[in-house]
């Protein structure tokens, strides 16, 4: 099955596109189609589509990326039940905005694991991009944890993974990879609006005594 996988299923600008990138292409449209539209199929799709890219990044070098999948398929987990079951309380689970606390939270969280990965990528990997690699990495844990607690900001740190990998895969001539995170990035806009929307929806416009309430 691996070496299926990993065998070239076309031809794209010149560079050969394996299966699994072939199927990662069209699990990852599906799977963040889903996401916009607050679907929870779209966990165990995302699933499928992180194992696919696992072998899609393991091939091309893109060490930390291919790491970065497994931890996915936990957060997938961890985002599938909680959409599922809701919050703590079992309350169903709504789109909000992300507390000051949460932002902190994952900014330390993020420059701390951008600077260890670089560091164990530069000097212990043969990754050609340390830097970017443990940055996107960073960057695509802290928005998968806003995705499975539904936090419409997880949308702009989807943009901005986007914008980073959209040249990275270029560079790699994973050009299929690369079209695929444009779609990405158009889909994350659509996302963004979308959930701020619902997010405008689930507000009470009219604040107390009749004033009008801040969103």
């Amino acid at each position: 099955m691996l070496d299926w996988l990993t065998s070239p299923a076309l031809t794209l600008f010149g560079a050969p596109t394996s299966w699994a990138e072939l199927l990662g292409f069209a699990t990852g449209l599906l799977c963040v189609f889903l996401v916009v539209r607050q679907h929870i199929a779209n966990w165990p799709v995302g699933i499928a589509n992180v194992l696919l890219l696992m072998v899609v990044f393991w091939s091309a070098g893109l060490y930390a990326d291919a790491g970065l999948q497994i931890v996915y398929v936990l957060l997938g987990a961890y985002g599938w039940w909680h959409w599922m079951f809701g919050g703590a309380d079992r309350s169903p689970l709504r789109v909000r905005r992300t507390t000051p606390t949460e932002w902190l939270g994952l900014a330390v969280a993020g420059v701390v694991l951008t600077g260890v990965l670089w560091f164990f990528l530069d000097r212990f990997t043969g990754s050609t991009v340390p830097l970017p690699d443990a940055l996107t990495t960073a960057l695509s844990l802290m928005a998968t944890y806003g995705q499975a607690r539904k936090l419409v900001e997880s949308w702009w740190l989807w943009i901005t993974v986007d914008l980073i990998y959209i040249p990275l895969y270029g560079y790699k001539d994973l050009w299929l990879t690369a079209i695929l995170y444009l779609a990405f990035l158009a889909l994350c806009l659509l996302g963004l609006r979308a959930w701020r929307a619902d997010l405008r929806r689930t507000v009470d416009p009219v604040g107390p005594a009749g004033t009008p309430a801040l969103t």
